[in-house]
């Protein structure tokens, strides 16, 4: 199988798994804990993409020669990026579309996975084309 396409599927597996720990996280924090739903969106965003770094380092980008902590910066900053556009969205498909929570998240989901996918394929581990 190509590389490229192995990578991305690793990626998609992992992110798939760390989007279901998002989306609980996103449901306790919001109906368990009562706290904001673009709030709750945030952190839950910004906790699973923690959880996301780590595995994706060992499974996805293994042939980073990055450092550990450095890589887990350039992961973050790139994911700061991201929990603005998942909250900024939030807010808009919730509070001014009237859609429900956590269908507005599973739908902005793919916007930010792509996202964090191709800057951390070019920019952070900077692995593209590399096998």
């Amino acid at each position: 199988m190509n590389k490229t396409v192995e990578r991305f599927l690793k990626y998609t597996a992992v992110g798939f798994s760390t989007f279901l720990l998002d989306l609980f996280l996103l449901y306790v924090l919001t109906d368990v804990f009562l706290i904001n739903y673009v709030l709750s969106a945030g952190l839950a965003f910004l906790i699973a993409v923690s959880f996301n770094y780590f595995v994706s380092r060992k499974v996805v980008f293994s042939q980073t020669a990055r450092p550990l902590v450095e890589g887990y910066y350039g992961f973050i900053a790139i994911a700061g990026v991201g929990v603005v556009v998942v909250m900024g969205l939030m807010f808009a498909a919730v509070s001014v579309l009237g859609w429900h929570y956590l269908t507005s998240r599973v739908l902005i989901a793919g916007i930010v996975g792509i996202w964090n996918y191709l800057m951390n394929l070019f920019f952070n581990f900077k692995v593209a084309g590399k096998h």
